[in-house]
């Protein structure tokens, strides 16, 4: 069972790509579209929307077991818009504690496999945090709250 950590990515609607999907953090809620991810035809994911959200699921979890070793930095994508991304910038000192920050860039999502974003991720010079929109806790709850978002979106389908 995944620690209670204020962070949810879930499908609000399975019809449509627009308004279907919906980022909380804290208090703070985002709706956002599937849209780019649904168009997303890279070799990487085959399959429905549920099987493209698990696949950016699954490179969170990576980004996030790689601040194990010691911390740092990393970008986590959930809103790709034609003009701008919203990337959830994960930073640990300690490879133990996080802080998810919620906020956003000028990198235009039209740019972007969802599939395979981290060759973007490094590129994110321009985060704009939004106020409010953060949360702290351990890694390892970060991780198993992310693993529970990814199978419960997989599960969703096409």
């Amino acid at each position: 069972m995944p620690a209670d950590v204020a962070l949810h990515f879930d499908r609000v609607r399975t019809q449509g790509s627009h308004d279907d999907l919906r980022l909380r953090i804290g208090p703070y809620q985002h709706r956002c579209d599937s849209y780019y991810l649904a168009l997303d035809d890279s070799p990487t994911v085959l399959g429905g929307l549920g099987l493209k959200l698990s696949r950016l699921l699954e490179q969170w979890s990576s980004q996030v077991a790689s601040l194990r070793d010691g911390g740092g930095t990393v970008y986590l994508p959930y809103d790709f818009s034609d003009q701008c991304t919203a990337w959830l910038r994960v930073s640990s000192s300690d490879g133990q504690t996080a802080k998810v920050q919620a906020g956003w860039s000028l990198i235009e999502g039209w740019g972007i496999y969802p599939s395979d974003y981290l060759s973007t991720a490094p590129a994110v010079a321009d985060f704009d945090p939004i106020a409010g929109a953060q949360v702290v806790c351990s890694l390892i709850d970060l991780a198993a709250r992310i693993d529970a978002n990814r199978a419960t979106l997989e599960a969703t389908g096409p």
